[in-house]
């Protein structure tokens, strides 16, 4: 006789003796962590038995358990393949734990301050083992989440799943939807590089144009004039707070709703007008457990498995250099997934196609299963909301396409070659002009129009007779005024061009060659070009490139060189003549610069 208060295990023993109780034992604590299903009910579940046991104890998990009593016990044969659901809600599932569980890991090495989150993401990226790899699953599991909810619901649209009753269940999808963008969108910014900062300098702004308190929401997203500590943590506490709890708590409403109502089955295997979802046949059953669990572990298994395998060979999630507010980068755009909305702000007015005309999208979508009240499920009778669902698809990809930074976005010849030569890192590529190793960034002035003389002319003749050139028109005068303009010290600059040192600086050489074949391209824009290199010592350890560019000014109108009879362009003169009495062609001048320290990785 034992001295506790309750049976223990030896009592059980001595009186069932040792196998029978540990099998008891085990039995019994199996199907406390099942909620009802021992070890034969599993063993026949895994086997694809049918169950021994009478009432089917693979039904009592979804009532007593606490992780399935949100999901059906059991569902019609009719939904359990690709068609109609096509998955796309269990991975839209799958994708918020996904997501909650990476971003988890990610806060545990991070710190929401302009100072400290740049540097916390390369640590994450050199440091942190796995870091990478769980950032890119991050970045690239957030895309897939839209991506996916938007699929999701407008396949519930092509088939008719929002009608009655699942008016409310269609509309909480909504907000999960337009949740997961600002979701997505809110997490873009705690990189804190130049792309980050800019897209969501782009996106932020268009609250500017609500009427009335446009600049009080604004000035509240961003918690400052401009993006700074203040706007990060504000988007770092939406990114992992406020929108994950509205996320969760919508989830949980959806996810109830379609316990509620069942996954309506296909419009052609219902009666026009009646909604049998709930009413499942004995012969048409298929039980959760096993066959949908199996079902959709193998889904989450294999989507596991592709991200996996996208991010370690396929896939990195992009990093540029620090968030800079005074360097604004050529061709930001919104994130993809807002670009419908980037390329409606060039159709007009900033307030109607960047507040009002989403704000009526999204209405008209709320409103749709209150609006579309026929019966029918049909395809054949929904052809106008085909026709509406094929029309907003197409709409949504000319606008997107419209958002993109090429489109209806003319940017100067000049300004873009030399974007081209210094663009800062991303997505692994740098402009060739920053790669140029330290040791070959020999001071002088350097200029593309030495590559055009003849080969049989020395290059000490090709350089002299440059520099006679410029002199006597001014354009080396021209272009010191213009760097002076740059705030470089007259005393640093050179007097003269000085030959490209091609055995001593073979990059350098490279660069120059690069520059040229780039302006050459553009004969009609840049007619009479050539281009210069600067390089000044900045301080020790830091030297100073500026880019030049010098070409004939020429007419352009809507945007468009303007040609003339022989299809050259047609050049603007100034007020000055050349020694035979010819008017002589306006020049222009453009330059940017950059700084390169001795430290810089850039070189390998």
């Amino acid at each position: 006789m034992t001295i506790l208060p309750f049976p223990s295990f030896l009592d059980d023993v001595k009186e069932k003796g040792f196998k029978k109780a540990v099998f008891e034992g085990i039995d019994d604590s199996v199907e406390r962590l099942t909620a009802g299903l021992n070890v034969q009910d599993l063993r026949e579940a895994f086997r694809g038995e049918a169950a021994s046991r009478r009432p089917n104890p693979r039904l009592t998990p979804h009532a007593d358990g606490f992780w399935l009593h949100m999901r059906p016990s059991y569902f019609n044969r009719d939904v359990t393949g690709m068609y109609p659901t096509f998955r796309l809600g269990w991975l839209s599932s799958y994708f918020v734990f996904f997501e909650t569980i990476t971003g988890i890991l990610l806060m545990l090495w991070y710190t929401p301050s302009p100072e400290i989150a740049y540097g916390d993401m390369l640590t994450i990226l050199s440091n942190v083992p796995l870091g990478q790899l769980m950032r890119d699953m991050h970045r690239l599991g957030a895309e897939f989440m839209v991506a996916v909810v938007a699929m999701h619901m407008m396949r519930t649209w092509i088939t008719g799943s929002y009608k009655k009753p699942r008016q409310f269940t269609w509309f909480t999808g909504l907000l999960l939807l337009v949740i997961t963008g600002f979701l997505s969108f809110s997490g873009y910014l705690l990189p804190w590089d130049q792309l980050s900062l800019w897209a969501v300098t782009i996106g932020a702004s268009m609250a500017e144009a609500t009427p009335v308190v446009g600049e009080q929401v604004n000035l509240l997203l961003r918690g400052a004039p401009e993006l700074g500590a203040n706007g990060l943590l504000r988007f770092y506490l939406l990114h992992v707070l406020a929108l994950p709890a509205l996320l969760f708590v919508f989830f949980g409403v959806h996810y109830y709703k379609v316990v509620i109502h069942g996954h309506s089955l296909p419009p052609q295997k219902e009666n026009i007008g009646e909604d049998t979802a709930k009413r499942v046949p004995l012969d048409k059953r298929v039980y959760f457990i096993p066959d949908m669990l199996t079902y959709e572990m193998m889904w989450l298994g294999a989507t596991t498995f592709i991200i996996t395998v996208l991010c370690i060979w396929f896939y990195h999630a992009p990093l540029e250099n620090h968030a800079d507010p005074q360097v604004t980068p050529l061709g930001t755009t919104a994130p993809w997934y807002f670009l419908w909305i980037q390329g409606a702000l060039k159709l007009g007015d900033k307030f109607f196609w960047g507040v009002a005309f989403p704000t009526i999208a999204l209405g008209g979508l709320a409103l749709l299963p209150y609006l579309d009240v026929t019966p029918s499920r049909r395809y054949a009778h929904r052809r106008f909301m085909l026709t509406l669902a094929c029309l907003l698809i197409s709409v949504s990809t000319i606008l997107s396409y419209m958002g993109l930074a090429k489109f209806a976005v003319q940017t100067s010849a000049e300004t873009e070659i030399v974007h081209e030569l210094t663009f800062e890192p991303a997505h692994s590529k740098v402009g060739i002009g920053r790669t140029i190793p330290f040791d070959q960034m020999i001071v002088g002035a350097y200029t593309t129009a030495q590559l055009h003389y003849p080969d049989e002319m020395s290059v000490s003749d090709a350089i002299a007779a440059i520099n006679a050139e410029v002199a006597a028109n001014g354009q080396y005068e021209q272009m010191i005024t213009e760097l002076k303009d740059q705030h470089v010290g007259a005393n640093q600059l050179p007097l003269r061009f000085r030959a490209i040192p091609a055995a001593e600086a073979p990059t350098l050489m490279r660069v120059m060659e690069e520059f040229a074949h780039h302006l050459e391209a553009e004969p009609k824009e840049l007619p009479n070009v050539w281009g210069a290199l600067v390089i000044t010592d900045n301080q020790a350890g830091l030297k100073r490139l500026d880019w030049v560019v010098s070409w004939d000014s020429v007419l352009i109108e809507a945007g468009h060189v303007q040609l003339d009879d022989n299809g050259d362009p047609i050049l603007i003169y100034s007020d000055q003549v050349d020694a035979e009495g010819n008017p002589i062609p306006a020049r222009r001048i453009y330059s940017d610069h950059l700084f390169i320290h001795e430290a810089s990785a850039y070189f390998d």
